[in-house]
């Protein structure tokens, strides 16, 4: 399980390298997909795999929104990198596979499997997305300088 974890890891921040995360964000991409991949895998054991999908993409998005508030920048610099693990590439190359290599019926099956996998994941983007950000800045301090204070 600890190689799958840091193997999520390495595959996170090596997608953000390709996605163009800035540098010093690495590690907080990588921690947030290697945390999604443990919750998943912890998740597949006991559930349906995309009850699964939906819970890891959930916790992906609070430590997404989370780390952004803390760094100050965009949420997508961590939602797209650290959802990254979840996605079901493999579902959809099988499909792919068996629609060319003519066998429907499983290319029915692994791609319907994949789109319900897709769906608890844009579910669960859409779940935590409806928390209202000032719950996300309640700890952090506002250091901003408002106009009365000028």
């Amino acid at each position: 399980m600890i190689g799958e974890i840091l193997a999520a890891m390495v595959g996170t921040v090596a997608f953000s390298l390709l996605f163009g995360v800035p540098r010093r964000y690495y590690p907080y991409c990588g921690l947030i997909g290697g945390a999604g991949w443990w919750v998943y895998s912890m998740a597949a054991s006991r559930w349906e795999p995309e009850l699964a999908a939906l819970v890891a993409t959930m916790v992906v998005i609070l430590l997404s929104r989370t780390t952004a508030v803390w760094q100050r920048c965009p949420v997508t610099v961590f939602l797209i990198s650290g959802i990254f693990p979840l996605v079901p590439g493999a579902g959809i190359y099988w499909t792919s596979y068996y629609i060319v290599t003519d066998q429907l019926n499983l290319a029915l099956h692994t791609g319907y499997e994949a789109v319900k996998t897709a769906v608890a994941i844009v579910l669960g983007i859409v779940f935590v997305f409806e928390i209202p950000q000032k719950v996300f800045r309640a700890g952090r301090k506002q250091h901003e300088v408002t106009p009365r204070q000028l």
